[in-house]
């Protein structure tokens, strides 16, 4: 730490871990200090240094005063681009100052949870990167906490509200307009995988076989492990590497699932729920390092799929396929002149895609705790599935697989004391 914030040692002392008794009533409604009126400066809070964390210096929606980082070399690498900036080791720290109002949490997955839960109880809103947690019962309890404490969050993928869909030649909108429009017929087949763009980036699989490492000065392992099982150090367990093990990711599904996922969900309109029926192709999985896979299956109760195309022997079928007509990459369809019927139709509902606006007003925005809790769902469901090696079934109201104890474990995983939800 290079500055110290003259509040944080009384409240570290309420909030040692994340199931911490201490509670903030939320700034906006108390109006003292820190509160976000619709006309004062947003100010933030970076904890997570890695690569991803660079994306959010040129965001200027709020002006950044903190960085935190269980790395010393990595945190000490933004005094000089921020110097106004206090520089951090625990983020328990960050969080003990009144004064700042959103947290971007750019750490591994593993840590998503905890921090989102303890950002809302200290008072503050959350920028969080995907996917939003690493288990669903984590989810769960996110979801929970900022409707508990009366915080907005935003999760950091952004495609089903701008930008084209992984080379499929359109937004996300239009084909929600598609989908609805019935044009398609039902139920719908949706295959993700093997078309431009959509890359599952099984490059980023663990290695079985890490041997012990002296753990480097400048980092605190003990602290970047956080809530996960001890693990004696590989360089290759932390940073960009941590991807590849299950008790930090999973794998290139894990990292690119809410990008290519979330849209999925949006566009086939089932943002209130998830799949009930779940198969996965895949070798047998190591019990730490992510493995390959080749296929994912997920079944809701309507009967509509969404097939994950792990291997690309799916890249020359339709993106979307219903009774009535399919849909390939380009806006092509067997349906004559179908992009100009769909530009006809009325534009699907406004949402809020500025996190200014959702901070300043109290609006929720348009990727956020109850809608990226289901889109990461469908990460956390295929990669049940792909460890566990057979079919699940899986109850999207109670959120419970259906018969087996085994999968439910993988649910709510234990965290690592001090840490708890």
């Amino acid at each position: 730490m290079q500055k110290q914030g003259s509040s944080r040692r009384h409240f570290l002392g309420q909030m040692l871990a994340a199931g911490a008794a201490a509670q903030i009533v939320p700034r906006h409604v108390l109006g003292g200090p820190g509160y976000v009126s619709p006309n004062s400066e947003i100010t933030r809070a970076i904890i997570g240094c890695g690569g991803i964390s660079g994306s959010h210096l040129g965001m200027n929606y709020a002006r950044i005063v903190a960085f935190c980082d269980v790395d010393a070399q990595r945190v000490k690498k933004y005094a000089e681009k921020c110097p106004d900036a206090t520089l951090y080791r625990d983020f328990r720290e960050v969080l003990a100052r009144p004064d700042i109002d959103v947290v971007h949490i750019c750490t591994p997955p593993h840590w998503h949870a905890a921090m989102s839960v303890m950002a809302a109880r200290a008072g503050k809103d959350v920028w969080c990167e995907k996917p939003l947690t690493r288990t669903i019962g984590e989810g769960k309890k996110v979801k929970a906490a900022i409707r508990e404490y009366g915080r907005v969050l935003r999760i950091n993928t952004w495609f089903r509200f701008k930008s084209g869909l992984y080379g499929l030649g359109s937004e996300a909108a239009p084909m929600r307009k598609l989908v609805l429009s019935g044009m398609l017929g039902f139920p719908l087949k949706a295959r993700v995988g093997g078309h431009t763009g959509f890359n599952w980036k099984h490059n980023w699989c663990g290695d079985s076989t890490l041997t012990t490492e002296p753990v480097p000065d400048h980092l605190d392992y003990d602290l970047w492990l956080g809530p996960a099982p001890y693990k004696p150090y590989n360089g290759a367990r932390v940073h960009g590497r941590f991807r590849g093990y299950w008790d930090y990711d999973g794998g290139g599904l894990g990292d690119m699932g809410q990008h290519y996922l979330d849209p999925i969900q949006f566009l086939m309109d089932k943002d209130h729920t998830s799949p009930v029926e779940i198969e996965a192709d895949a070798p047998p999985q190591h019990p730490d390092a992510v493995g390959t896979w080749k296929q994912v299956r997920m079944k809701y109760a309507d009967g509509c799929e969404i097939i994950l195309d792990g291997d690309g022997s799916l890249k020359n079928l339709p993106f979307l396929e219903g009774p009535k007509g399919k849909l390939y990459k380009g806006f092509e369809s067997d349906i004559p002149n179908l992009r100009a019927k769909v530009d006809a139709l009325p534009d699907i509902e406004p949402v809020v895609t500025d996190f200014a606006v959702s901070v300043r007003h109290r609006k929720k925005f348009a990727l956020n705790e109850e809608n990226g809790h289901r889109s990461c769902t469908l990460i956390n469901l295929a990669t049940t599935a792909i460890r566990l090696g057979r079919p699940l079934r899986y109850d999207p109201v109670n959120e419970l697989f259906i018969g087996d104890e085994e999968a439910n474990r993988l649910l709510d995983q234990p965290m690592r004391g001090p840490w708890h939800i």
